[in-house]
């Protein structure tokens, strides 16, 4: 009998600067309305000041966070949520094969009109390893080409573990055409675009605005399955993967 446990970690990350007024040639990060002011710099320190403007600061409430004047815009927030440990069902047949499901979601909030960028990561390769032996594991997925599978597919020889991202955010390597590809189109067909875990970070989410103050949903779905012919240790698995989001 096999189970799977994956755990996801979240971390949130940063402090980014988005500008506000641009054109093929120029980019202005912040403007601001004052009489004085200059960057100024040693070998070892820098200070940028304004002289003139009125009523800046950090002002906060329950609910909000204002921050006002050019100098306290170029802060950045972004957050997300913890992701739940997933429980794989039903458990795999040792011998006789079978597969099992399961998924978890988290929610990534900021106010860079930049957006960011998400990627996952696994602790180990293959990332699922039997918790009595480190050598005895199920490969991760491998794609038959440079894009996810759309069709989750293990040989009866093999076993295997893949991840499937959807959400709003997802990138356009997980969006397919609706009938038999990835990486192309802009569906987001449920069970399609199946990729496998690495120990690199790999690229999943993509967002080029901000969101605040709800957030956008992402669901990860795993799937682990072992093949008719193939001999699988019982016992329990664990994959530990981390997500990690970027402002832009």
């Amino acid at each position: 009998m096999i189970w799977f446990l994956a755990v996801a970690a979240a971390f949130p990350s940063g402090v980014a600067i988005a500008a506000v007024m641009s054109s093929t040639n120029y980019k202005i990060q912040s403007d601001s309305l004052n009489f004085g002011g200059v960057r100024s710099n040693s070998s070892s320190y820098a200070i940028e000041d304004t002289l003139g403007e009125i009523a800046t600061g950090i002002s906060s409430s329950t609910n909000y966070i204002m921050n006002a004047g050019y100098q306290q815009m170029q802060v950045t927030y972004i957050a997300i949520t913890s992701a739940a440990n997933v429980v794989m069902s039903p458990a795999i047949g040792g011998v006789s094969g079978g597969t099992a499901t399961g998924n978890t979601s988290f929610t990534v909030t900021t106010d860079d009109p930049a957006g960011y960028t998400g990627t996952i990561q696994a602790s180990t390769s293959p990332a699922l390893v039997n918790n009595a032996s480190s050598t005895v594991s199920f490969a991760d997925y491998l794609p038959g080409g440079a894009n996810p599978d759309f069709t989750f597919t293990n040989a009866a020889t093999a076993s295997s573990l893949g991840f499937s991202p959807k959400g709003t955010d997802i990138s356009s390597r997980y969006l397919d055409n609706g009938s038999n590809a990835c990486g192309t189109g802009s569906s987001q067909t449920v069970g399609a675009c199946w990729d496998g875990l690495s120990t690199s970070p790999k690229t999943f989410l993509s967002r080029t605005s901000g969101n605040q103050p709800s957030g956008t949903l992402t669901t990860l779905n795993f799937q682990a399955a072992s093949g008719s012919n193939h001999i699988q240790l019982s016992g329990t698995y664990t994959a530990t993967s981390t997500v990690t989001v970027i402002p832009l």
